[in-house]
């Protein structure tokens, strides 16, 4: 599979989760938002890994979340930062980080699914969420200017992609100097290769594309992040788990 088709799956998987969750012609929620999911993996992936309140969210912002962490809770955002959240989804870390950084700060979110795009935009209108914003794109290719954020969070997204070298420069170039990283994503143990790792499940279902955990260290380092940890949460396979993943721009 060329990057051109993984990437045209992995769109179709989010459509069908965005669609899913928003029901039929858009009335309400459907009532089972992760049917997209396998049910092995219901356990390992989506709102559950969330240690922060969801309660008050709009419900298709949470329902149709399919991380496997939860990058607020280490971001440690502040009031007055930029924040820009790699596949964004139905928006579900952009409102929260839009209230984290309150009035005088901004959310961005990125995203390539024209169907999470836009269930993302009504549940910004739903919570009132004036400083979060919404941009169509890929994550290799930033719709931002250079030093435009001070973090960048992602949830299960990074693994997706298929030039997981162009993620990293681009993150390097949108994030400021002293800037940071939070991310949660799935990596792979050092000795496992590119066929034990595609045995182990599909790049849509955010196995078989994974970094190890040396070569995500590397990947970061060699694009100018610093001070790079790569902390294991929970086990997703044999031998790949979801990870917290921190770093800071020189």
């Amino acid at each position: 599979m060329d990057g051109a088709e993984r990437r045209e799956q992995v769109r179709a998987r989010y459509a069908a989760a965005a669609t899913e969750a928003t029901g039929c012609c858009g009335q309400g929620a459907g009532d089972d938002p992760l049917s997209v999911l396998p049910l092995e993996e219901r356990d390992r992936f989506g709102a559950g890994r969330y240690d922060t309140g969801l309660a008050d969210l709009p419900l298709t912002a949470v329902t149709a979340s399919l991380g496997c962490g939860d990058p607020i809770t280490v971001a440690e955002l502040q009031p007055g930062e930029v924040v820009l959240d790699l596949g964004s989804g139905a928006g579900l870390d952009v409102l929260l980080s839009a209230r984290r950084v309150g009035p005088t700060g901004h959310a961005y979110g990125l995203d390539m699914t024209e169907e999470m795009l836009a269930l993302a935009r009504d549940n910004a209108a739903r919570d009132g969420a004036d400083n979060a914003t919404f941009l169509a794109g890929a994550i290799e290719a930033i719709p931002l200017p250079d030093g435009a954020v001070d973090v960048v969070l992602s949830n299960c997204v990074i693994n997706l992609s298929p030039d997981k070298a162009a993620v990293f420069g681009e993150l390097a170039r949108v994030v400021r100097s002293g800037g940071r990283l939070a991310i949660s994503d799935v990596v792979a143990d050092d000795d496992l290769d590119a066929d034990e790792r595609a045995r182990r499940g599909s790049f849509v279902g955010c196995i078989a594309g994974a970094l190890s955990y040396a070569e995500y260290r590397s990947g970061l380092a060699a694009a100018g992040f610093v001070d790079i940890e790569v902390e294991p949460t929970h086990e997703v396979t044999d031998g790949m788990y979801a990870a917290v993943i921190r770093g800071r721009r020189r």
